[in-house]
C-alpha cells in the first residue's frame, strides 16, 4: 500500500514539475500601469503613459499627467515601455509538439480538399512550446492547418488557457488554400531532370480549384441535395464571414488567385507568402488583398532577388499601399515563433519605420485576422492583452518583459526553458 502511495506521490510530483504554468485566473484586481512609454500599436507612442484596465478591458490609455484616480494595483513602469500582445499569423502552434514522435504531430490530414477541418480542435492548450512564447510577448496566434490543396480552417487563440475552448477568441476565421505553381522539377530520384520547368498540369490543377468551388457553391444554392460536410464547411466564403488564405508565390499564381477567387464570388482574401507580389502591388491594392509575409530570416527564391529582398519586402510592400502583417510558416517554424518580434525588427532595420513594424504583429495582423475590434491596439474598450518591456521589444537585447496580462490576466511568464535557465545559471555561479 506504501509503495502504491509512494508512486502516486512521485506522479504528482513529477507532473507538476513538468506541467505547463496553471492558467490565470479572470481579472478581479484592475490594473494601472504608469511611467512606461506607451506604444498603442497603431503607428501611435505616449511618453510617460497611463494604462488602466478592470475586469479585462482596456478602461483609460492616455497621458499619465492626467488628472484621474488610478484603480487598483499600480505598476510603476517608469523607464520602460507597453506594448499591445503580439500576434502570430499563419502558425501551427499546439499542432506539432515534436516533430520525431508522429503521435504529437497533428498539423494535416489525409486527402487533397478539406475545407470542413478544424485545426482549433486538435490545439494543445498545454504545449510546451506555446507557453515558451508569452516571454517573448507573443500572446495570440492563429492556429493554421497545413497539407493537400486545400487544408482545412484555422482559429485565434490566446496562449494561456486550459483547453482549446478556453483558447479560442475567434473560431474558423478562414479556410486555406495551397495554391499551384505554375513550375515544376523532375523528380531526381526517379531519374528526371531536377531543373526548374513550366508545369504543364497547372491549367488542370487550377480548373480542380474552380470546378471544387464552383460544385460547392451550387450546392449550397440548393436545398434537396444530401448532406455534403466538406461543401457545407465553404458557406462563410460565399456570405462574406469567412476569409480565404491563399498560400501562393508568383506573378501569375498570385493574379490567377485573385482573379479566380473574385470570380467565384469569394470577396475577403488574404494572401500568404506573397514572392513577386511587389510587382503586382497595384492589383492586391485595387481588391484589397493584404499578404502575411514569410518571416525574413531566409534566403530569396530568385536569382533575380537583391541579397537584401527578404529584409526589405516589408518597407516595399507597405510603401506600395498593401497591409501587410508576419506569418510564421516554414522551417522549425513552431520554436522560431517566439523570435515573432525579432523578425519584426529586422524588417525594422532595413528602412521600415519601427512603429510600422510593430503594426505588423499588432494592428495589421489584427485587421487581417478580422479581430482589430478587441485586440491589436492600446485603445479603451479593447482586451486588456498587452505586456511591459524593460526595453524596445523588438530588440532581442532588451525585451525583457516584466509583466504580461491576457484579457486582464495577470500571467506567468515561467517556462520550461526560463527554470533551465535559472538552473544553469546558478551552477556557474556556484563555481
Amino acid at each position: 500500500m506504501k509503495k502504491i502511495i509512494y508512486s502516486l506521490l512521485c506522479f504528482f510530483l513529477v507532473g507538476n514539475i513538468i506541467a505547463q504554468q496553471t492558467p490565470a485566473d479572470k481579472q478581479t484586481t484592475d490594473y494601472s500601469i504608469e511611467g512606461a512609454t506607451a506604444h498603442l500599436g497603431n503607428g501611435q507612442v505616449i511618453e510617460n503613459s497611463l494604462i488602466m484596465f478592470s475586469e479585462g478591458k482596456i478602461v483609460f490609455a492616455g497621458n499619465a499627467n492626467a488628472k484621474i484616480a488610478r484603480r487598483g494595483t499600480v505598476i510603476n513602469a517608469k523607464g520602460k515601455h507597453v506594448y499591445p500582445g503580439f500576434i502570430a499569423a499563419n502558425s501551427t502552434l499546439g499542432l506539432v509538439e515534436i516533430d520525431a514522435v508522429k503521435a504529437s504531430v497533428d498539423e494535416d490530414e489525409i486527402g487533397t480538399n478539406n475545407p470542413h477541418i478544424r485545426s482549433l480542435i486538435a490545439y494543445n492548450a498545454e504545449s510546451k512550446i506555446v507557453e515558451s512564447m508569452r516571454p517573448n510577448g507573443v500572446l495570440m496566434a492563429q492556429i493554421t492547418p497545413r497539407g493537400g490543396t486545400i487544408s482545412g480552417t484555422s482559429s485565434i487563440v490566446q496562449l494561456d488557457a486550459w483547453n482549446w475552448e478556453d483558447a479560442s477568441i475567434k473560431t474558423d476565421d478562414a479556410i486555406h488554400i495551397n495554391w499551384p505553381s505554375s513550375f515544376t522539377r523532375g523528380r531526381w530520384w526517379l531519374g528526371e531532370d531536377p531543373a526548374l520547368k513550366p508545369d504543364v498540369k497547372y491549367a488542370d490543377k487550377i480548373n480542380g480549384i474552380k470546378s471544387y468551388f464552383s460544385t460547392a457553391k451550387n450546392y449550397l444554392a440548393s436545398s434537396n441535395l444530401k448532406k455534403h460536410l466538406p461543401y457545407e464547411s465553404t458557406k462563410g466564403l460565399f456570405n462574406g464571414t469567412q476569409k480565404l488564405f491563399i498560400h501562393a508565390n508568383g506573378q501569375r499564381e498570385i493574379t490567377d488567385a485573385v482573379t479566380i477567387a473574385k470570380e467565384l464570388g469569394i470577396n475577403n482574401i488574404v494572401l500568404v507568402h506573397g514572392e513577386e507580389a511587389e510587382e503586382i502591388a497595384d492589383l492586391l491594392v485595387k481588391n484589397k488583398v493584404p499578404v502575411i509575409l514569410d518571416r525574413p530570416h531566409r534566403n530569396p527564391n530568385s536569382e533575380d532577388d537583391g541579397y537584401d529582398y527578404t529584409y526589405t519586402i516589408a518597407k516595399t510592400l507597405t510603401d506600395k499601399g498593401v497591409l501587410v502583417s508576419l506569418g510564421m510558416e516554414g522551417q522549425m517554424e513552431r520554436m522560431n515563433t517566439r523570435n515573432l518580434p525579432f523578425y519584426a525588427g529586422t524588417f525594422a532595420a532595413h528602412g521600415l519605420d519601427k512603429e510600422v513594424a510593430l503594426q505588423l504583429l499588432t494592428s495589421n495582423t489584427a485587421k487581417i485576422l478580422g479581430i482589430d475590434s478587441f485586440v491589436g491596439t492600446l485603445e479603451v474598450g479593447k482586451d486588456a492583452t498587452l505586456f511591459v518591456s524593460e526595453g524596445d521589444a523588438l530588440d532581442m537585447r532588451t525585451n525583457i518583459l516584466t509583466n504580461a496580462f491576457i484579457q486582464g490576466r495577470k500571467i506567468s511568464l515561467e517556462t520550461h526553458q526560463t527554470k533551465l535557465w535559472k538552473r544553469y545559471s546558478n551552477k556557474l555561479k556556484s563555481k
